[in-house]
């Protein structure tokens, strides 16, 4: 796993414990230093490619992590 997908992990599970539910593409951009939406979507897609999250919708905010 590449650090800024360690990053944006570490986003998603302060996030989580903090609010309770997983952060918008937005939020994770600013947490982790990506402005482009794209940016995040790709780290995301990657997470969710080696199984490190899940998603129970459409919407990355309904990501878990496993």
């Amino acid at each position: 796993m590449s650090e800024r997908q360690e990053r944006v992990l570490a986003c998603i599970r302060g996030w989580i414990v903090e609010h309770g539910e997983a952060p918008t593409v937005r939020e994770i951009g600013r947490r982790v230093g990506l402005s482009s939406p794209s940016s995040v979507l790709y780290q995301l897609r990657q997470l969710e490619a080696r199984g490190m999250i899940t998603r129970t919708g459409h919407s990355w905010r309904s990501c878990r992590l496993r």
